[in-house]
């Protein structure tokens, strides 16, 4: 295959990955962020300790972290046809994407909201902050840059689960390299493939250390 034949196939596959990838992580992130927090709250000594939440909570983050990926894609056949009227395409894609990344999220979060200083949250508490205000004003501007690499890291497993779900119908640069490349024996389309995805890849890792970075700094002279 030529480069004039691969270029359209590329830029498609990369719209639709990008495309996938970024509601899949919004979605992620509004459902992983209150999970992950609870886990927090209602631990043993949280501001809001109630342990049958806690573990109920916490054995369905831990069953949904557990599945493999492709298994989850087509046991959720059903509920994301329901859903969007389709498991196929990119669109249909997002709700395994999401459904899968958030238990995921959901343990980053919990692990950086635990590394916030409890003294913060016990002075806030001494003037009579409601739990609200703490996790609001105390608990995710301290976490932010710990946030921030949680979002990076689920972004990048994101990236890697619609490679996988190109396989089944989900389009994007998976769906290209088995569709192109592997069916076709096209070794140099399967090798390009791999590269975007490399370079997909890459950029987010260094935009999200960047910004890790300057949240850093900004936290170390507020």
């Amino acid at each position: 295959m030529t480069w004039e034949e691969m270029r359209p196939l590329l830029e498609q596959g990369t719209v639709d990955t990008l495309y996938m990838v970024l509601w899949a992580t919004v979605v992620t992130i509004v459902g992983g962020l209150p999970l992950g927090i609870l886990l927090v709250l209602t631990d043993k000594g949280g501001l809001l300790q109630n342990r049958p939440v806690n573990k109920v909570v916490g054995a369905i983050v831990n069953i949904g972290r557990s599945l493999p990926f492709i298994i989850l894609l087509i046991a959720l056949i059903p509920f994301t046809t329901f859903v969007v009227g389709t498991f196929i395409g990119p669109t249909a894609m997002i709700v395994p994407l999401a459904i899968g990344a958030i238990p995921f999220f959901a343990r980053l979060v919990e692990t950086a909201i635990r590394e916030v200083d409890h003294g913060l949250v016990e002075a806030v508490q001494s003037m009579g902050g409601s739990i609200p205000t703490i996790v609001r004003k105390v608990l995710l501007p301290q976490a932010l840059p710990s946030l921030v690499a949680a979002v990076t890291t689920t972004v990048i497993v994101l990236i890697g689960y619609s490679a996988m779900a190109g396989a089944v119908g989900g389009e994007g640069l998976g769906s290209k390299a088995v569709t192109y490349g592997y069916q076709r024996f096209d070794t140099t389309f399967m090798l390009v493939t791999v590269v975007v995805l490399v370079a997909i890849v890459t950029i987010v890792q260094l935009v999200g250390d960047a910004a890790v970075r300057l949240l850093a700094r900004r936290g170390r002279t507020a």
